[in-house]
């Protein structure tokens, strides 16, 4: 476990990106997450600035009361359902997608490239693939009908020039490719990392550096993608995250099962 302290105050790369991508989440919103990191991101949201935040699980789950202690391992898992508002069939959830009800969708992947296309289906070549992933879920589903927050580690062989499988379409091959297949709605909006916050430009849908975290460069970023970047005008730093936060974090997962 690589930890990183600030103020005295120290943290591991897993809580960074949970605090950073928690803190985008606004009050009132209804969010499609992910488990693991974008989980613990929209529970901390929620029991920080955002109560009335409403999380839902491709399970069928929605607005679960995640038990301190007890993050679920799965969106299937019985976990999910504690304190529901509701308990639906899956496909009525995704029927939300399709409806637009649902203001952002937060999950994770193995790869994402220039244009936030994901990847969590496999590695290496189709036909015979080096590392099988879990897959799509409801990851297709969601990145194609909603604007998406992807939280994961910032390393070379995650951030590459073209995934080798787009499980969840991000802007696809920029510009206006992503509408002219046919998706309109939605599109890749925040990738947060345990170095910085991109977004993408509004024209060439090209990832771009927003923000850095205490103490990273942008030449640090760059050199740990497989792309070229982008950078706006005037990046910003992101606050340090607070103590407050931190324990909300330990206390929703004491033993660290998302955050080591």
């Amino acid at each position: 476990m690589t930890e990183q302290t600030s103020a005295s105050i120290a943290y591991t790369a897993s809580e960074l990106i949970a605090i950073m991508a928690g803190r985008l989440l606004v009050d009132g919103q209804i969010v499609f997450a992910g488990v693991g990191i974008p989980l613990l991101a929209a529970t901390l949201a929620q029991r920080n600035h955002a109560p009335r935040l409403t999380i839902l699980f491709e399970g069928g789950v929605i607005g679960p009361f995640i038990v301190p202690g007890e993050l679920p391992p799965s969106t299937n898992e019985q976990r999910c359902t504690r304190r529901a508002n509701m308990v639906l069939p899956s496909t009525d959830v995704l029927l939300l997608l399709q409806r637009g009800y649902i203001d952002v969708g937060f999950m994770g992947g193995a790869q994402i490239d220039r244009f936030g296309n994901l990847n969590s289906s496999f590695i290496g070549p189709a036909d015979k693939p080096t590392i099988r992933l879990p897959g799509t879920g409801g990851g297709n589903d969601i990145s194609s009908l909603t604007y998406m927050i992807v939280a994961m580690k910032h390393e070379k062989r995650r951030f590459v020039e073209h995934v080798d499988f787009i499980t969840s379409p991000g802007w696809i091959d920029g510009g206006a490719s992503r509408a002219e297949r046919g998706l309109p709605m939605g599109g890749m909006w925040r990738v947060v990392t345990d170095l910085a916050v991109m977004g993408f430009d509004e024209e060439t849908r090209e990832m771009e550096v927003l923000a850095l975290h205490p103490g990273v460069s942008f030449e640090q970023v760059q050199d740990n993608t497989g792309f070229p970047l982008r950078r706006v005008p005037e990046i910003t730093t992101t606050a340090l995250p607070r103590s407050e936060e931190l324990a909300l974090i330990r206390e929703l997962d004491p033993g660290r099962l998302y955050t080591a």
